[in-house]
């Protein structure tokens, strides 16, 4: 990945973080990482975690961002969101996996995809 693409992609999960905090929950971990793969963004609101992928496009010259949400993809985020439930202890809590897609300055949501 490029400078270019780097500083795409956190200014995306910047304002993917900002819409949860907007929206009354608490950012608890971001780009949380381990060797199956990396989670951009963990929330909470009560008993309810959310774990969302950030796709950030400069145009849809490649495509939606949404089109890289692939069912494998979608597995992986399942199972790293129980992975990172285990290690905070967080048994009980219902959990939410979202996407929001972010072309431009513009974002997207797809709310509980899996």
């Amino acid at each position: 990945m490029n400078l270019a693409n780097a500083a795409r992609g956190r200014f995306g999960e910047d304002l993917a973080a900002r819409w949860y905090r907007e929206h009354g929950y608490e950012v608890v971990d971001r780009n949380w990482r381990t060797s199956r793969g990396e989670l951009d963004i963990v929330a909470r609101k009560g008993a309810l975690v959310v774990v969302c992928e950030v796709k950030t496009r400069a145009s849809l010259a490649y495509g939606h961002p949404f089109e890289a949400i692939t069912p494998a993809k979608l597995t992986r985020l399942r199972r790293l969101a129980m992975l990172w439930m285990q290690q905070h202890d967080l048994y009980g809590f219902a959990v939410r996996l979202d996407v929001i897609g972010i072309v431009g300055t513009r974002l997207e949501m797809l709310e509980g995809v899996a």
